[in-house]
């Protein structure tokens, strides 16, 4: 595979990975960094088919395991196959989520229980099923949270909420098993280019009357870097946090955001009125 750095081609090189969410977005961009750097993967996820399409790209490297990560039998059905197929596991992706939208007076206990589950549950069962393994082999653990783990956004109360507990589950973690050689960190993208968040630009762009490419525009306007991460980019921070370069690095809280988090909200106003800005 190309489109990588050579230095980096043998950095994950015998290393196990298991990515939950592995068959589209962040998941399978994550899944052909990994390969590309010398790693094996095993793809779980609900939706087989997508699965099915990432692991034939990647060839012998990858093995699939259609499984809902928040079923406790599936997870261990997940630890045997890669103990069967890789000999065990060095990493563990936990990239599986989902939406949680509506503000906490219209959100039904059925939805909140969804979006807690999706986000949340889903990491703390894939972790916990893991952590023998990862013990055993001093691994590691990659939860990905989001921005709206550090901040909330309009009418997302399940999301927000789950994705600012998935840091605590980190650093808990991290405090834990750090004594058996565990790393765990945690990574928040921002708007990042996949299925999912295509779907909610589209929404967006309904709304507003312009097609979707003016909606990633129109929500990275204020960054500093003014667009949305490729899934590639969030893939090798992954890639970094879970190889030997980031051998000191647990219970962090990796930013990915294009600059987002930087930006002082109360000040755009300035940037959006040149004449007050004095950038005429």
């Amino acid at each position: 595979m190309t489109g990588f750095p050579s230095d980096s081609a043998a950095r994950l090189a015998g290393k196990v990975a298991v990515i939950t969410g592995g068959g589209t977005g962040i998941g399978a961009a994550t899944a052909r960094r990994f390969v590309a750097e010398g790693g094996d993967v095993v793809l779980v996820g609900r939706r087989e088919s997508l699965l099915w399409t990432v692991a034939e790209e990647l060839g012998g490297n990858a093995v699939i395991v259609p499984a809902d990560v928040t079923d406790q039998s599936a997870v261990r059905d997940v630890v045997a196959v890669a103990a069967e197929r890789f000999g065990g596991m060095d990493v563990v992706v936990a990239n599986a989520g989902g939406h949680g939208l509506g503000a906490a007076g219209d959100l039904a206990d059925v939805d909140w229980k969804l979006s807690l589950d999706a986000n949340l549950t889903s990491t703390f069962v894939t972790v916990r099923e893991c952590l023998p393994e990862l013990k055993r082999r001093r691994g590691c653990v990659v939860v990905v949270s989001s921005i709206a783990g550090l901040a909330a956004g309009p009418e997302a109360c399940g999301y927000v909420t789950a994705k600012h507990a998935l840091i605590g589950l980190t650093r808990s973690l991290a405090r834990d098993y750090g004594r058996h050689g565990v790393r765990v960190n945690a990574l928040c993208p921002g708007w990042v280019r996949t299925p999912m968040a295509d779907g909610e630009m589209d929404e967006l762009a309904a709304a507003k009357g312009i097609d979707r490419a003016e909606a990633y525009a129109l929500v990275t306007r204020h960054t500093p870097l003014g667009r949305p991460a490729e899934a590639a980019e969030i893939a090798a921070v992954i890639a970094f946090l879970a190889s030997p370069d980031a051998s000191f690095l647990t219970g962090s809280v990796v930013v990915a955001d294009g600059g987002a988090g930087a930006v002082d909200l109360p000040t755009i106003a300035f940037d959006e009125d040149p004449q007050v800005s004095g950038r005429e």
